[in-house]
């Protein structure tokens, strides 16, 4: 069946503009104002945060950040969904680029590779119900973590499997959950830190040892080159000689 124009319309006015996806919002809250559950939490959140640092400090090539909003699609930031993991890292991505939030679509896409989140009593069934489904289903997460600092048995971990969503980890004899994408276990540690004793959540190497947060591995140099220089001192009296005459 023919069309006819008429005398204002031509041929490439009739042709409908090609339709082009709208832009993700720019306009992205980045504190919602709401504290950490306790001081406890904060505490747990960044000695996660900070052992990591501490053990790939010779690398600049992942991110790792927490309490902070990750945004995933225009809808999501529209409707102000926000979703802001306790503890998150990504690999693969220029970790000293500035940022207040993670948002996809300026990371090329990328989603966290781990999270864990630090459960209270009040948010443990959000936590492995819909947050463990929206990082299942949507994240793609590969390694997903919950951990309680006022309950240590309240311990948690999944891995992603190609197969099908996540499957819960078997914890060790000592109880840690291994953490392929990091290469790390995580499990507990009896300590204090920051004044405050308490059950924490740590890493840990192949080899079973802690993975040290800064001021630890500072603590850890000084003891040693204290025990080289008794060493030293000890070796220089038995040869009859003053160590502080030299």
């Amino acid at each position: 069946m023919s069309v006819e124009l008429t005398a204002n319309t031509s041929p490439e006015t009739a042709t409908e503009t090609e339709w082009e996806p709208p832009m993700p919002p720019t306009d992205l809250i980045f504190d919602d104002g709401e504290p950490l559950e306790s001081n406890r939490h904060r505490i747990a959140m960044n000695v996660l945060i900070r052992s990591l640092q501490q053990a790939w400090s010779d690398r600049h090539d992942f991110y790792t950040g927490g309490n902070m909003f990750i945004y995933y699609s225009s809808e999501q930031a529209r409707n102000r969904d926000f979703r802001g993991p306790d503890f998150f890292a990504v690999l693969d991505v220029d970790g000293t680029k500035e940022r207040q939030g993670w948002v996809v679509w300026q990371e090329g896409g990328r989603y966290p590779d781990v999270i864990v989140e630090l459960m209270s009593p009040s948010t443990a069934r959000v936590d492995k119900g819909k947050k463990k489904d929206l990082y299942q289903q949507i994240f793609r997460t590969p390694d997903y973590f919950v951990f309680d600092p006022f309950e240590a048995n309240a311990f948690q971990g999944w891995h992603l499997h190609s197969s099908g969503g996540y499957q819960l980890l078997e914890p060790n004899d000592r109880g840690w959950l291994w953490c392929d994408t990091l290469g790390f276990w995580l499990g507990t540690w009896s300590g204090t830190i920051d004044r405050e004793e308490a059950i924490w959540l740590r890493f840990y190497d192949t080899e079973g040892n802690l993975v040290l947060l800064p001021e630890e591995a500072a603590q850890q140099r000084a003891e040693a080159a204290e025990q080289r220089a008794e060493r030293l001192a000890q070796r220089l009296r038995s040869l009859g000689l003053d160590p502080e005459e030299l």
